[in-house]
């Protein structure tokens, strides 16, 4: 079973009964049917943090894994798993449902994302006596059709984006309204979510090749490519209000969080309250909201996302989130309240847990909260999913104001067939400078070697000046982006640890000698010295690779000295502390870094940062060893599936041109030429299944190409 979590607090309300008798609608007996058994239809950190809660309340928990998550965290963590099979097997609604009726489940939890919004899959559950913790199918249908939705919050006189919702999806007609609008204009997905299926377009010369690639994205993920065009707000704030419903008649509203920081239409990191915000708007906010959940009888947690103009503080509804969200901790760390048991109590037929009073002492009493979402991910390749290994994981320490929501621990396999969050951070202070700082020092002692994160992006956001400012909106990454994708600068002693943690950590394993990158003299018991040519990983994936020599003399079993460029070292001290913590005294100070290989490739955390170095490979033993020069090929960045190949060989295409589509983790890539060419081969087609680095285009040599 399921550990009860103390990361989690809960205060802890009056009875149900005393609370229906101040309210004058008593709840009885008759109306509460008490779940026993749940089975939790997702993965991940959400199906952790739902049965952390269920087995905390006595309820037994019953969990679902595929083939690639045969040995995750969620699928060990219940006595009580079952092996779906294929990838997308999480979708297979009806053989869920036959799960937890052969396994005796009263319930079926669908976490966020899969089945969670699937009004049919609710439908089938209820059909099938079976408790769907989420609200009513016709509360899902209403709100997951984004143009029915509208319809209906304008009918409830909650404020909507001026927009054409309609049913005629000829590219002609949509370009028409676009343009009585006026650009630019968003095009989404009817049935879209998580930025999936999303386009911005700003002319009506870039609107046909934006709505071709956001019809095909929403296809891809949801089986459906209707598409709505709204007017787009050049500087909108994501504004979104946590409600909460019963089965009485009840709805509170526990604050709002902004969601502004976002890449890819996805948020990356959240806060409550939302900052800057006048206290009448965000009490409309709240008011909106509750209507907007009672215009459709809702039952459960629901989100109601609204866009904020800041330059006229005008605010439209956006859409509804018929579910539990991501981001729910951060809500959860400014009400003092668990939101998972708030849904078990509602799907048993209890009335809610507070009254909207209630809720708004809570929310006055404890401050401010960030959550900070961990991604494999690389920011300076536009955010492009990775997957993998995880190395090496070291979280922050955990208490009641900082809470890590993991998915994943040490040794884990990152899958590319899934979402790339890795973890969720969540940190509360007494304000919102105090939050903050909280979480750049937890994001400073967050460490993950392997898989490519994003933990340094959300660094640089913390010391933001604007950000710190509450100077938010979700077009904030590109308005920085020269001040967020800074080139990272490497200090001498940096490149001096690396290379004393890479002897030391030999000397312990007793695997010196020859190795890519390193030659030695003397090497084996008494060496005396090693040269190592090391470089940074370029951030992209396309810089020059500019090696560093670091020549390193063992003076005494502890002693060294490094010599990188014209920088010297002499007689520093050093030792192992564990089998990947470096402890050395330099002259001038103190470090203590992790240095974790992997091949040629070494990463080193040191006072707070991470650094992406690799050994440098001597030509000679790259001809040695039989690798292929790939200088004039277009790489795969990640793992992932070939949807389209639009070049053929012997085609003369332009720098930027389309050459191949990728979709990897559900998401669509277009990758473009680096360089004005010739295509000399195409090496995959549509379909192939490719492992990251894998050759997709190689161009003709440059002196070999047509003049």
């Amino acid at each position: 079973m399921f550990q009860a979590s103390a990361r989690v607090h809960v205060r802890h309300a009056a009875s149900s009964a005393v609370r229906a008798a101040r309210r004058g609608n008593a709840t009885t007996a008759d109306h509460i049917k008490p779940l026993t058994s749940v089975l939790i239809a997702n993965r991940g950190e959400i199906a952790l943090r739902v049965g952390r809660t269920a087995s905390q309340y006595g309820v037994r928990i019953t969990t679902l894994y595929t083939d690639p998550d045969a040995k995750s965290q969620h699928a060990l963590s219940s006595p009580f798993a079952v092996n779906l099979g294929q990838p997308n097997a999480y979708l297979d609604g009806d053989r869920i449902i036959q799960v937890a009726k052969t396994h005796g489940c009263d319930s079926i939890h669908p976490g966020y994302g899969f089945l969670s919004e699937n009004s049919a899959f609710a439908k089938k559950c209820a059909d099938a006596g079976i408790v769907f913790i989420g609200p009513p199918p016709d509360a899902i249908e209403a709100m997951g059709n984004k143009s029915r939705s509208k319809e209906i919050m304008t009918a409830a006189g909650v404020p909507c984006i001026p927009g054409y919702h309609g049913s005629n999806q000829d590219p002609a007609f949509l370009l028409a309204e676009a343009d009585k609008i006026g650009f630019p204009v968003l095009l989404k997905a009817v049935k879209g979510g998580g930025g999936k299926g999303m386009r911005i377009s700003n002319s009506t010369q870039d609107f046909t090749d934006q709505l071709a690639s956001a019809k095909s994205e929403a296809r891809n993920s949801f089986g459906d490519d209707t598409m709505l065009v709204e007017k787009y707000i050049t500087t909108p704030r994501h504004i979104e209000v946590q409600v909460f419903a019963d089965k009485h008649g009840n709805c509170v509203a526990l604050g709002e969080r902004d969601c502004s920081i976002q890449r890819r239409h996805q948020k990356i990191i959240e806060e409550s309250p939302a900052p800057n915000l006048d206290d009448t708007i965000r009490k409309d906010l709240w008011q909106k909201a509750r209507d907007a959940a009672l215009a459709v009888s809702y039952e459960g947690a629901g989100t109601v996302e609204f866009i904020f103009d800041n330059d006229t503080g005008e605010f439209f509804f956006m859409e509804m989130n018929t579910r539990l969200q991501v981001e729910h901790p951060v809500t959860e760390m400014v009400t003092g309240q668990d939101l998972v048991h708030w849904q078990l109590q509602v799907a048993e037929g209890r009335e809610l847990p507070l009254t909207q009073e209630q809720v708004e002492q809570h929310i006055s009493e404890l401050g401010w909260a960030f959550e900070a979402r961990i991604y494999a991910e690389n920011p300076d390749m536009n955010f492009i999913p990775d997957s993998g290994k995880l190395l090496h994981m070291q979280i922050p320490q955990e208490s009641e104001t900082v809470r890590v929501d993991a998915g994943f621990v040490q040794g884990d396999e990152v899958s590319s067939h899934y979402d790339p969050m890795i973890a969720k951070l969540i940190v509360r202070g007494p304000t919102r400078q105090a939050a903050l700082l909280k979480l750049g020092a937890a994001l400073e002692a967050y460490q993950v070697a392997g898989p490519v994160t994003n933990i340094e992006f959300l660094k640089r956001i913390c010391v933001s000046a604007d950000f710190a400012a509450g100077s938010v909106e979700t077009g904030y990454i590109d308005k920085h982006k020269n001040e967020l994708f800074a080139e990272q600068q490497i200090a001498p002693d940096v490149w001096a640890q690396a290379a004393i943690g890479i002897v030391l950590q030999d000397i312990a394993t007793k695997s010196i000698g020859l190795v890519p990158g390193a030659s030695a003299v003397g090497f084996g018991a008494g060496y005396q010295s090693r040269s190592f040519n090391l470089a940074a990983i370029p951030a992209d994936g396309t810089g020059d690779v500019v090696p560093v020599q670091v020549d390193l003399t063992q003076i005494s079993p502890t002693t060294f000295k490094a010599v990188v460029g014209t920088e010297s070292f002499e007689n520093i001290s050093a030792r192992l502390v564990s089998p990947t913590r470096v402890e050395s005294y330099f002259p001038h100070t103190r470090l203590t870094s992790t240095v974790i290989q992997d091949e040629a490739k070494i990463t080193v955390f040191q006072q707070g940062q991470q650094y992406r170095l690799q050994r440098v490979v001597p030509t000679w033993i790259e001809k040695a060893l039989g690798i292929k020069d790939v200088t004039n090929s277009v790489l795969a960045p990640m793992p992932c599936k070939i949807l389209r190949v639009d070049v053929r060989e012997g085609d003369e295409v332009r720098k930027d041109q389309p050459l191949v589509v990728i979709e990897s983790m559900k998401m669509e890539t277009v990758i473009r030429s680096p360089q004005d060419g010739r295509i000399s081969k195409v090496m995959h087609q549509q379909g192939d299944i490719c492992k990251a680095g894998t050759e997709l285009v190689e161009f003709e040599a440059p002196d070999v190409q047509a003049t």
